[in-house]
């Protein structure tokens, strides 16, 4: 009987201890003007969150077919929201928009609601740094291309970026994921495909304006893509942590890569000056 009642007190304990240091997520309803409809996303706030204090914020996006509801699932983003005291959003990019204002599809605005409609939104709700300085954005696959693509747009917007198994270089590949829908065959478009590719970008980086991770796996059909934009960003002198390792294009990776973009997120935001 003293040993059940010991188990219990202990389970007791453990599940207090738990909720003590748990972040909170919440499911928000967002509106995007530009697309006039309403979009969710998760916000997940550290245990101590307090409106007394500034937060920086890490946006996180989807993979192609995903949703707002898959990075809440990683444990490891729960817990950094508590354990490196930010704010992260987990965005909602659509089935296949490869977070793109499509030129050919005007439903299709997620360049605008991602980098000035979400952003003015969680600023407008939450305690945030509302700077570059305290701003990053990172994604998988799709949301890879996506981190990076409006990163290099908007840097007065995102003073980070990380890419994991990102699709950085579109062009092999225009008979996938539904990016001919957004920008237009590639035999008939190719002007838009070589403009909206994040690999012919690169000359929009100004010097030590963006912090920058990319992380893919040696299995990965991404891989060779991710290789190339590691040259070309050596190439043109612009500083960046690039990260491989054995791995496929799963889940089980990004669940461990995103610790690394977390915590290079972390180093960027304690930065001072």
């Amino acid at each position: 009987m003293m040993n059940y009642k010991l188990g219990t007190l202990l389970l007791a304990f453990s599940l207090i201890c738990n909720i003590v240091i748990a972040s909170k997520v919440d499911t928000v309803v967002t509106r995007s003007a530009a697309m006039k409809k309403d979009i969710k996303a998760v916000v997940i706030t550290p245990d101590n969150y307090s409106k007394s204090k500034q937060y920086p914020v890490v946006y996180l996006l989807h993979g192609y077919s995903g949703s707002y509801a898959n990075w809440p699932k990683a444990a490891a983003v729960r817990e950094s929201a508590d354990e490196y005291d930010q704010i992260i959003v987990c965005a909602d990019g659509g089935f296949g928009s490869w977070y793109w204002d499509s030129p050919v599809d005007p439903s299709f605005k997620y360049e605008t609601y991602v980098s000035q409609e979400l952003v003015t939104w969680v600023d407008a709700n939450y305690s945030t740094i509302k700077n570059s300085k305290g701003r990053a954005i990172a994604g998988l696959s799709m949301g890879g291309h996506g981190a990076l693509y409006l990163a290099i747009k908007h840097p007065d917007v995102f003073g980070a970026t990380g890419s994991m198994s990102g699709g950085v270089d579109i062009r092999p590949f225009p008979n996938n994921w539904d990016m001919a829908k957004r920008l237009g065959k590639y035999a008939e478009a190719a002007d838009l495909w070589e403009k909206n590719t994040v690999i012919n970008m690169l000359h929009l980086i100004e010097p030590k304006t963006l912090s920058i991770i990319v992380d893919c796996g040696t299995e990965d059909f991404f891989y060779e893509v991710n290789q190339q934009l590691h040259r070309q960003l050596s190439y043109r002198n612009i500083p960046h942590d690039y990260i491989t390792r054995p791995g496929g294009h799963t889940w089980p990776y990004w669940e461990n890569a995103v610790k690394y973009q977390l915590l290079f997120f972390h180093g960027f935001f304690s930065k001072k000056g």
